[in-house]
């Protein structure tokens, strides 16, 4: 991944010329003042791991498996956050890790959490590096140093048990290679979140993630049937049959716990069939308001579709500009269909039937096409913008669908306010994604010009809009979890009872308080 952006250097994309001109004379774009420092330009504070310390560490993983050299120190450095970004392309690498700790197994795991936590070393675990809430943000302060445990070298298809549709993967392994084992045994998983192409099966786990056809494979903590755990204290190894009733179910404990109780090394999954067929359609509708009547009707009513997501005018009219599709001045659904050569048509065409009744217009299919076709790309797409000297950033929650309308509009109004005030009057875009019976996600996107101050600018933003959240009773995070971002908010969700159980599983799990430090836990 490039080490100031996102994913692969060479899908790197530039903004075409009539793009930037519309930027400046809409949002008051202007050119970046100073173009992204290079990698030798950037600054780190200067290592305090103990050699003694380094070679019990090595003595665990072997020495070729312990890296210090700036190159890894800076890469392991921060999540993908546009904070993130804006800090490594000034030359600010100030999270970056003292060593970075490659195990390839779990009793190697163990036994570098027992060292670091004799040695009062914090820990970051490290998968696909993908965080946008401040999920690699350990708080140094109070220990002896900080490492990065990067589990890149625990891959794999560990078995697969066809009859009862499940496998098991170290945890380690890359989403993108997942699929194409599972692929090549007729399986999928079908968790396709737009981290997809660098994140990995713990980092799922770990977060709570929702992939874009979670209409019709569900979240990813819905189909983790079994963990496996490293922690300083020993293993944990929970889940067995396909549901229990033996008491509280401790895995809820391990997803989402963005690696502050443990480091997952082993998961079992439900699988399916792969899909035979795929099809993708576009409808219109006239305002938000009635594209989420049409696809609340779908999630309570059926038929559900694989993909489903809806978005607002703003968002449908930028897509519409960039791609020249007609459902500008309108809002845009796209649905897709997995399913069998004999099956996916009749599929299809029952949803075809709901949204028209619901009042949709039927767009050319190339548009939903073309919506599965760039939908990791968006990231892509950030970088670009920052390049040219605009602020892009997301941010998520969930409500019921009584609320959701309600709370799109106070969250695009607090984020409006916050930034003009600043003098960055910004572009809020969003879209519904995941849907259930009883409510759905919202997902915004913003994009501003960047001033002098454009961390601390963000940083307001997203206080405002968060508080908005949660005053209009919506979850802090729907699927990027809580990192630090989002913590200061997490009482509020859960109340002071509910803190001090994580606090009480913190504190029996990892007593030196070495995991993730000031992730998660309030």
């Amino acid at each position: 991944m490039l080490w100031s952006g996102w994913g692969d250097p060479e899908k790197a994309v530039t903004l075409p010329p009539g793009v930037v001109t519309l930027l400046e004379q809409a949002l008051g774009v202007q050119p970046a003042e100073r173009p992204p420092v290079a990698l030798s330009e950037v600054t780190l504070p200067p290592p305090k791991l103990d050699m003694a310390v380094s070679s019990e560490l090595a003595m665990f993983v072997g020495p070729p498996n312990l890296h210090s050299h700036r190159d890894a120190r800076i890469r392991h450095a921060a999540g993908r956050s546009t904070t993130d970004l804006l800090r490594l392309r000034a030359g600010d690498a100030s999270g970056a890790p003292d060593a970075v700790v490659l195990p390839a197994t779990h009793n190697e795991t163990l036994g570098v959490l027992g060292a670091c936590a004799r040695r009062r070393v914090a820990v970051v675990p490290f998968g696909g590096g993908t965080s946008v809430v401040g999920g690699l943000a350990a708080d140094r302060a109070g220990y002896s140093g900080l490492v990065a445990v990067d589990v890149r070298r625990m891959t794999g298809l560990v078995s697969l048990d066809a009859e009862s549709l499940t496998a098991t993967f170290q945890a380690g392994t890359p989403a993108v290679e997942a699929e194409e084992l599972l692929a090549a045994k007729g399986f999928t998983l079908g968790h396709f979140p737009q981290s997809f192409q660098w994140a990995r099966l713990g980092g799922f786990a770990a977060t709570r993630s929702a992939g874009q056809a979670s209409a019709g494979y569900g979240r990813f903590d819905e189909m983790v049937l079994a963990l496996k755990v490293a922690t300083p204290e020993g293993t944990i190894e929970l889940g067995r049959g396909p549901s229990s009733a033996a008491g509280p179910d401790l895995r809820q404990l391990i997803l989402g716990s963005e690696g502050a109780f443990g480091v997952i090394t082993e998961l079992t999954v439900r699988v399916h069939p792969a899909p035979e067929r795929t099809l993708y359609q576009a409808w219109r509708f006239g305002s938000f308001a009635e594209g989420v009547a049409a696809v609340r009707e779908l999630a309570q009513r059926g038929p559900l579709p694989t993909v489903l997501r809806l978005s607002d005018e703003a968002e449908t009219g930028v897509d519409a500009g960039l791609h020249g599709h007609p459902a500008a001045g309108g809002c845009l659904v796209v649905a897709g269909y997995d399913g069998t050569s004999a099956g996916v048509e009749p599929f299809a065409a029952a949803g075809a039937a709901a949204l028209a009744a619901a009042g949709g217009t039927r767009l050319d299919d190339a548009i939903g096409e073309g919506w599965a076709a760039g939908r990791f790309d968006a990231p892509y797409l950030r970088d670009a913008l920052l390049d040219a000297g605009a602020i892009a950033e997301t941010l998520e929650t969930a409500t019921s669908w009584s609320t959701l309308v309600a709370l799109k509009e106070a969250v695009t109004a607090a984020l409006t306010a916050s930034l003009s005030a600043q003098g960055t009057p910004p572009l809020v875009m969003c879209h519904v994604s995941h849907v259930y019976p009883t409510g759905a996600s919202l997902y915004f996107t913003v994009v501003a010009a960047a001033r002098e101050n454009a961390v601390a600018a963000w940083g307001a933003a997203k206080k405002a809009a968060t508080d908005a959240i949660v005053d209009g009773g919506g979850t802090l995070t729907h699927h990027h979890g809580v990192g630090v971002e989002h913590r200061p908010w997490l009482e509020r969700e859960i109340g002071p009872l509910g803190v001090e159980m994580l606090r009480a599983v913190k504190a029996r799990l990892d007593p030196a308080g070495i995991l993730n430090p000031g992730v998660l836990v309030p």
